[in-house]
């Protein structure tokens, strides 16, 4: 498997001093302004920190190595911090959003604690990963998340999911071979570029045939390709990437004893994860997205990073987004 050249603290602190900027220029732009868009911002500013600094060369390692099972609870009780300092200085504390908040985080870190001297795979993984899943796509994100208006429900929301995480599989599980980095490895360009390949080339006509997409390019939509394009990598592709292939398909692999058993299980669940989209039961939508997992399960076998996968992933999202219908 080639080795990846991982990106370090510093560059990835520029990326997220970066997105930090672009999010508040974007809030303004919208109108928002006062302490609420400041508290906001500083919660995003945090969830964002911890997901791209978690994939920065060694981080992890070194957090893991020094602070063990503690610093995956600090981490966990950071994040309530800052959950409970968007509630208060947006005026919208409930004691029911603080105990919602307070399980989605604490019940995965004590559930994976339970494991401790178990390996990798043990039903309590399992059991975590299907709770975090379930609590991301069936939650009202607009009541977890009331300003502004419920729109940063689901960024916040993802962002949030991926910090617990990153807490309870990469600091107190410590799980290997997930290939949570940033960065890019020697001959990766061939898998990438062929698994985009193979799908579109499977997937468009599939699609037509099942009469389920028609190309309609929304070209008065293409100015706005840049930032949507991020949106999509880091808030849709980075973190399904990293609960589907990192972590489900790695612990199948491992539970079975077979990486293709591991492949193929992971992809047909990540298929039916979207059966609610568009209407239940959307059977089509089934079908694309087991195919779509099959091709990023690929991926990420051949490079070892969500990386990697996660732009293949993004590259059909966007190419649907502004393509097709």
């Amino acid at each position: 498997m080639p080795a990846t050249r991982q990106l370090g603290p510093v560059p990835l602190f520029s990326l997220w001093a970066g997105l930090c900027l672009v999010a508040g220029l974007y809030g303004s732009w919208l109108g928002l302004g006062g302490r609420a868009l400041a508290v906001t911002l500083a919660a995003f500013a945090f969830f964002l920190l911890v997901m791209l600094l978690s994939a920065a060369r060694g981080v992890p390692e070194f957090i893991a190595s020094r602070l063990g099972m503690a610093g995956a609870f600090f981490l966990g009780s950071a994040i309530f911090v800052f959950y409970l300092f968007y509630l208060l200085g947006t005026g919208t504390l409930a004691f029911a959003r603080a105990g919602i908040a307070a399980g989605l985080i604490f019940l995965p870190l004590t559930l994976a604690a339970s494991a401790e001297r178990e390996a990798s795979g043990s039903w309590q993984d399992f059991l975590t990963l299907a709770g975090i899943w379930v609590a991301v796509k069936f939650l009202p994100l607009h009541w977890l998340w009331p300003y502004p208006g419920g729109r940063w429900g689901y960024v916040l929301t993802i962002l949030l999911a991926v910090n617990v995480a990153v807490g309870t599989f990469l600091l107190l599980r410590r799980t290997s071979g997930v290939g949570y980095s940033i960065g890019w490895g020697r001959g990766w360009g061939r898998p990438v570029a062929g698994s985009l390949v193979l799908f579109a080339g499977i997937a468009i006509p599939l699609g037509h045939a099942l009469r389920f997409i028609e190309f309609a390019p929304h070209w008065s939509a293409w100015k706005t390709l840049p930032l949507t394009a991020l949106g999509i990598l880091l808030f849709t592709a980075w973190p399904e990437e990293f609960l589907f292939r990192g972590l489900l398909q790695n612990m199948l692999s491992r539970a079975s004893q077979s990486e293709l058993a591991g492949w193929w299980t992971a992809s047909v669940l990540f298929g039916f994860s979207h059966i609610t989209n568009g209407g239940f039961p959307n059977w089509r939508y089934v079908i694309l997205a087991s195919i779509a997992g099959l091709c990023y399960g690929w991926t990420w076998r051949k490079t070892g990073s969500i990386f990697a996968s996660a732009i293949v992933h993004a590259a059909v999202d966007i190419t649907w987004h502004f393509l097709f219908r």
